[in-house]
């Protein structure tokens, strides 16, 4: 059931009222002022029930994903932080101090898994019409990046460590008498397959490679034999998926890195210090000079640069309106030249015919490295760096609320440059007043 917040027409004389203990000039209340918070009462109304214990209000929830974003704080820690400052309570739309958390972190899980993909790109683009009045240019720069998994670095050893410890797990759980664990074995194997890579351990560490994978598929094969029709099909995708890691080779495609995040892909951006990144790839779009970001799209896999093009445009049409004139990008976007009478701008030859002159493209061009420092700012500022939702769908999910967080969060910064600004213009005024009436009583 919906939550609703408190009728708080008549003041509560044990509470102390935020607006009279708060800044009413603060960024976050004048944030809270612009954003409109029905559009989500009336977006996310419809996935509650009529019936059972009210949950908490919507507009506590989203506020708190907002400020997690905004501040890149976690689950819990936004808890403690809402705790202590009355304007994060008075942006979750509370009007009397509060002395206990609004709600336990698991709710903020929950709540995402409620809204989906639908609803947090509802929040994303709410955090682009919010801002859409910046927005002056009819160029949009786009790029792609590697949105990464919250799973260890694969290797071939700890893949088939996995499959032994989840071949057992199962049949602990399924009561199936092994006629061996390979616990111990399963140690020694580990310890030799360590420094692979040095010349004199190279042999023994590939035996203990071998060794490991012939252990993996005889466990496997048991518990095929071993477990009845119905707990068979209860463990198929997970029995699928071990199958897979044991067979699969080095110059495989579609492996499997992570067998708790199977649809996890292997990336290769071209970085010096990360050579291969292990996750999804997504698309952002980013309007120069005011750095917003006007559309962001996940793709599972790892697709061609040039193949996400017309995705992600359309995706910043639906969630602006906005229809660009120009797109422009790198090198990897090579191939196309316009897209649903978008036209695409990639750096070219000098003797190369193009529509600009060279001056011209040589600018657009250097405006597009714009968009690497907001996708930085993304994943270290607003938790895209390390994305620690479960399968596809919290691909999808975090980077929406990342890019809806780092809209708001450049809005912030607005918000206080003008208040700023205002204060020292009213200050210079007050000074020159000054000196002009000392002037007039000498």
């Amino acid at each position: 059931m919906k939550g609703k917040l408190p009728n708080q027409g008549q003041r509560n004389m044990f509470r102390p009222v935020l607006k009279e203990i708060i800044n009413p000039n603060h960024e976050l209340v004048i944030l809270s002022q612009q954003i409109d918070w029905n559009e989500f009462e009336n977006s996310f109304s419809p996935l509650y029930s009529h019936t059972g214990q009210p949950g908490v209000p919507i507009r506590t929830i989203v506020g708190l994903l907002l400020l997690k974003r905004i501040y890149n704080l976690g689950d819990e820690t936004v808890m403690e932080q809402w705790l202590q400052n009355p304007y994060y309570q008075y942006f979750c739309g509370e009007s009397e101090f509060q002395w206990e958390y609004p709600c336990d972190p698991s709710d903020m899980v929950h709540f995402r898994k409620r809204i989906g993909e639908e609803g947090a790109e509802k929040i994303f683009q709410l955090s682009v019409q919010t801002r859409k009045k910046e927005i002056r240019t009819k160029d949009v720069l786009i790029d792609t990046t590697a949105q990464e998994k919250n799973i260890t670095y694969p290797t071939d050893a700890k893949l088939l460590i996995r499959v032994i410890q989840q071949c057992n797990k199962i049949a602990k759980l399924e009561s199936i008498i092994q006629r061996q664990t390979y616990k111990r074995t399963m140690k020694k194997l580990l310890l030799k397959q360590r420094f692979a890579h040095h010349p004199k351990r190279k042999k023994e560490a590939n035996a203990a490679l071998r060794k490991l994978r012939t252990i993996a598929g005889r466990l496997v094969r048991e518990l095929e034999r071993t477990l009845n029709e119905e707990a068979l099909k209860q463990h198929t995708e997970q029995l699928i998926n071990l199958n897979k890691v044991v067979s699969q080779k080095r110059l495989d495609k579609n492996k499997i890195y992570s067998l708790h995040e199977p649809s996890t892909s292997c990336i290769a951006k071209g970085k010096v210090h990360k050579k291969f990144e292990f996750g999804s790839k997504v698309s952002f779009a980013v309007v120069p000079r005011v750095n917003i970001i006007v559309g962001v799209k996940n793709f599972n896999g790892n697709p061609n640069d040039t193949s996400t093009l017309q995705p992600a445009l359309d995706n910043v049409e639906k969630i602006s309106g906005i229809k660009f004139k120009n797109a422009i990008v790198d090198r990897g976007y090579k191939g196309k030249k316009e897209v649903n009478g978008t036209t695409i701008v990639t750096p070219r030859p000098p003797n190369a015919k193009q529509p600009y002159s060279k001056s011209t493209m040589r600018k657009e061009c250097r405006t597009r490295a714009a968009v690497e420092p907001v996708i930085g700012h993304v994943k270290h500022d607003c938790r895209m760096a390390r994305n620690y939702l479960k399968g596809t769908i919290g691909n999808d999910i975090n980077a929406n609320l990342a890019a809806a967080g780092f809209n708001f969060r450049g809005l912030l910064k607005k918000i206080k440059e003008e208040i700023l600004w205002a204060i020292f213009y009213i200050k210079n005024i007050i000074e020159s007043n000054g000196q002009n009436l000392s002037f007039a009583c000498s």
